[in-house]
């Protein structure tokens, strides 16, 4: 996988030509079966070897633009540790740690950031065990992409005409949780990012990389099966069930599309590793084997078939397309997440390095230093507000309190807290954006995605905390 579709780059999260890192023989024979678990096996090794011989001698795997730091969900869905990746077994190098003080930089990504940047900085640096609301003292990924809300289309994020940053929102927020394990954003959230999904799929089953909600033609248009995997990933991460009607139509739309002699998916670009490892991830992601079943096809080839059949060995790099004679770095990222089970991201595998910890993330504000916090406002009839706030603490913890004075001068989209009551002090929060306690209920907050209790000015909140206000009883 590239990175998620954007206006710059309209076709693939940037993978339109393959890119040749050298070639070696290719030993994988055709088979008359589906794969075997020691294939399965063999291939994981094989393809991880070869993801590892992608870091660059400074250890990192990303930099300025497009990059390999999509090899970090692979890794981790393979079960291999991105913190054991280190050049020459240097761990002060290892890449975990120089990805982290990549994000860290107020220059990352770039002078004109894109949503689908945020997201994708956020689905690796979870795989890579790095919480990414606590990245540093002032990177905090989650309220990175909060500030691509669209109060004019809630549930977008991000130009709603590039639904992919939607998609990708939805498995970047609800697909990196906590360290803990669990959702940090509330269901509300949730709720209005499946609702914008569902209306974007294609009466054929499937989804492409633009809006198709509200125009007939679109809707009626071919869907692709990079996006139908994604998507479909995106609504099971999202907690809706493989049994789900829009759930099994996208299975009906990936079946549609298999190739009887390979086992591959024959997408809009052809027949290639990287859509076939984005339509497995998103069987995966949905608990659907794509190995037996529906993706068992009656040559008896599957798509995961006809992914090792084009996986050079013992190289471990996969080709894009059957016809190519070298291997693809994006293609190979694609293929062996998708070959190893993996959806879109993965939690961090345990390390093997002797005191390497599963996760690393800021602890403390640091005084002075310029955060961002992720804040919802749900006023209980229908309103959902969501936006990044702006603040610098004045020391390790802060209060809700500041954070809701900071956020009615400096929240991303502007308007998510007009008013609090009482204004200032400590005691408990009585009205906000002019709605009042009335009876039982009342306004009552959660912080990465704890339950809802009583909200009070002085609650404390720490870095990176995920905040979600709610009125009701």
């Amino acid at each position: 996988m590239s990175r998620p579709r954007t206006s710059r780059s309209p076709r693939r999260l940037v993978l339109s030509v393959p890119v040749a890192l050298g070639a070696f023989a290719l030993t994988v024979s055709s088979a008359s079966a589906t794969s075997t678990p020691a294939q399965i096996a063999t291939s994981k090794t094989n393809g991880v070897a070869y993801l590892k011989s992608l870091q660059a001698a400074d250890g990192s795997y990303a930099g300025s633009g497009l990059s390999n730091e999509w090899a970090f969900s692979a890794f981790a869905a393979a079960g291999t540790a991105v913190v054991d990746v280190a050049p020459g077994g240097d761990t002060t190098k290892n890449a975990r740690t120089v990805y982290r003080n990549l994000l860290s930089t107020a220059t990352w990504p770039s002078a004109a950031p894109v949503v689908t940047d945020y997201e994708r900085g956020t689905l690796n640096a979870y795989a890579a065990g790095i919480d990414p609301a606590r990245v540093s003292a002032s990177r905090n990924l989650i309220a990175n992409i909060y500030s691509y809300w669209q109060t004019a289309e809630p549930g977008y994020f991000g130009s709603s005409a590039n639904f992919n940053g939607t998609v990708f929102a939805a498995l970047a927020l609800r697909g990196a949780k906590t360290q803990a394990g669990a959702n940090r954003i509330p269901q509300t959230l949730t709720d209005r990012l499946v609702t914008r999904i569902r209306a974007n799929q294609h009466t054929d089953g499937g989804w492409t990389y633009q809006k198709a909600e509200g125009d007939p033609t679109a809707l009626n248009s071919a869907s692709d099966v990079d996006m139908t995997g994604a998507a479909m990933a995106a609504l099971c991460v999202s907690g809706v069930p493989n049994t789900d009607t829009d759930v099994v139509q996208a299975k009906n739309f990936l079946k549609s599309t298999l190739v009887s002699g390979t086992g591959a998916f024959n997408s809009l670009y052809g027949v290639n590793t990287s859509s076939n490892g984005w339509g497995i991830a998103g069987l995966n992601a949905c608990g659907i084997n794509p190995q037996t079943g529906d993706f068992l096809t009656g040559a008896g080839k599957t798509p995961v078939d006809f992914l090792i059949a084009n996986q050079y060995n013992p190289g471990g790099g996969f080709k894009y397309q059957p016809s190519d004679t070298s291997p693809s770095a994006y293609s190979s990222i694609d293929a062996l997440r998708a070959v190893a089970g993996g959806g879109f991201t993965t939690a961090p595998p345990a390390p093997v390095t002797p005191g390497a910890p599963k996760w690393v993330a800021q602890s403390a504000f640091t005084a002075g230093t310029a955060t961002k916090l992720a804040l919802t406002v749900d006023d209980g009839a229908g309103n959902l507000k969501v936006c990044s706030v702006a603040l610098t603490p004045t020391g390790t913890t802060t209060t809700l309190g500041d954070v809701l004075t900071a956020a009615g001068g400096a929240a991303t989209p502007a308007g998510c807290v007009t008013s609090v009551t009482p204004a200032s002090g400590t005691g408990t929060i009585t009205a906000v954006n002019g709605k009042a306690n009335s009876g039982s209920n009342t306004w009552k907050v959660s912080v990465d995605g704890s339950a809802f209790a009583g909200a009070a000015r002085n609650k404390v909140i720490n870095v990176g905390d995920t905040i979600a206000l709610r009125w009701g009883a």
